[in-house]
């Protein structure tokens, strides 16, 4: 299967972003530092920690992000509710970094976290929890119970509903 794989990818790709984010907001921080301006009255100082925080934070979110990739590639299965959530924010920022990517950097920014949007969601659905073929309950064939507690005997297909009844007759009045 390539599902395994491409988990293994998007955690990756998820660290390395994680790295990135924070390297490149530690070296806006310093440029800022170095230039000691203002801007319409800001401290630079203040401008440059908080720009060296931000970067960090925000690396930190992609790494724990990696994090849950990386699990889901360990483990062979869906993340979790808390690794679900990470999952899917990630896709979302991914979405809007692309989309303002596209304006200020360029086409090359904009393809790779398309790139990483896809992987992202990929992880998300190879390994979906909903309900398939093969996660059908036992009694749910010809002569199990149906979905109300009665045994269905296999009249309605084994879909463990009750059977269908032909709608009541019009009345002539």
């Amino acid at each position: 299967m390539v599902r395994r794989p491409v988990a293994w990818v998007a955690a990756i790709v998820l660290f390395v972003e994680a790295i990135g984010i924070a390297l490149l907001n530690w070296f806006l921080g310093v440029v800022v530092d170095r230039q000691d301006m203002s801007l319409a009255g800001l401290d630079s100082d203040m401008m440059s920690v908080s720009s060296k925080v931000g970067g960090l934070v925000f690396g930190l979110y992609f790494a724990l992000c990696g994090v849950a990739a990386l699990l889901v590639a360990v483990r062979g299965r869906a993340p979790g509710l808390l690794g679900r959530i990470l999952l899917i924010s990630a896709a979302v920022v991914h979405g809007l970094l692309g989309a303002f990517t596209v304006g200020l950097v360029g086409w090359g920014a904009f393809v790779f976290m398309m790139v990483a949007l896809g992987l992202i969601v990929f992880t998300l659905l190879a390994f979906d929890r909903g309900a398939g073929p093969a996660d059908a309950a036992p009694g749910d064939g010809a002569g199990g119970k149906d979905g109300n507690g009665g045994t269905n005997g296999g009249t309605n297909g084994g879909t463990g509903g009750s059977p269908v009844t032909a709608p009541p007759a019009p009345s002539a009045s």
